[in-house]
């Protein structure tokens, strides 16, 4: 564990030991969430964060949730601000108990929300915390338990692009033009099979490309040898 929370009647104290040195004071305080990063990237962005469901496999629900008989969760999800993925979430959930297991499977809370919509504070545990490059992204990345009666989860989070938290709602309107640009691009680099003639050389249909879609002197010679078949046919006739 690298995290520890400690308190007494007169003062907190939160350390995180063995994260990166570069990390700021808001990463620090993304990294140290207890189920409720939602709420406090809602704060930063000041603006609502959705989650969307990737995918979630789950082990039969033969009997109510129990020690004995405990189910099983894996999934992924995004959050999403503003039509942004702020944070992938991919999480592993054993569930002991029927209260969790009717949050959690039958109405659908999410992980943070289920702990309080159960009124319950997480132990957690602050496993590992990483930033890596990634497709030219500072990417940052945490792994970390959060744990109560009847419901465990190990999480890994992964915050896709750090700029996000210096540059706050500005990261949010750039990063949303960037699918636009890319597009715009990629369609002006697919050319029509027109295109692919190179200057010099004489289309299929007569038009020399030298000057533009001109009129090859080759149409020319066509023209005359169906004048010349016509007025052969007349004259046969």
């Amino acid at each position: 564990m690298i995290s520890k929370d400690s308190f007494n009647n007169a003062s907190t104290s939160v350390e995180l030991s063995c994260i990166p040195q570069d990390t700021t004071g808001i990463e620090r305080i993304m990294l140290a969430a207890q189920g409720d990063l939602q709420r406090l990237m809602s704060t930063f962005f000041a603006r609502p964060i959705f989650i969307e469901l990737v995918y979630a496999n789950g082990s039969p629900r033969l009997k109510p949730a129990s020690p004995e008989d405990p189910i099983t969760q894996s999934r992924q999800v995004h959050l999403v601000c503003a039509s942004r993925i702020v944070c992938t979430a991919t999480s592993k959930v054993t569930i002991t108990h029927p209260d969790f297991e009717r949050l959690f499977l039958d109405e659908k809370f999410p992980i943070g929300q289920t702990f309080r919509k159960a009124l319950r504070s997480p132990q957690f545990s602050l496993l590992d915390a990483q930033t890596n490059v990634v497709c030219g992204k500072r990417e940052l990345r945490r792994t970390y338990t959060l744990e109560t009666d009847g419901f465990l989860c190990e999480i890994l989070e992964v915050w896709p692009d750090r700029d996000m938290f210096v540059r706050g709602e500005a990261w949010l309107t750039e990063s949303k033009l960037e699918p636009e640009q890319t597009r715009v691009v990629e369609s002006g680099d697919s050319k029509p099979w027109w295109l692919t003639a190179t200057k010099g050389n004489t289309l299929p249909w007569g038009f020399d490309c030298t000057k533009g879609l001109e009129r090859s002197p080759l149409v020319y010679y066509h023209d005359i040898w169906f004048v010349s078949l016509y007025l052969l046919l007349l004259y046969l006739i």
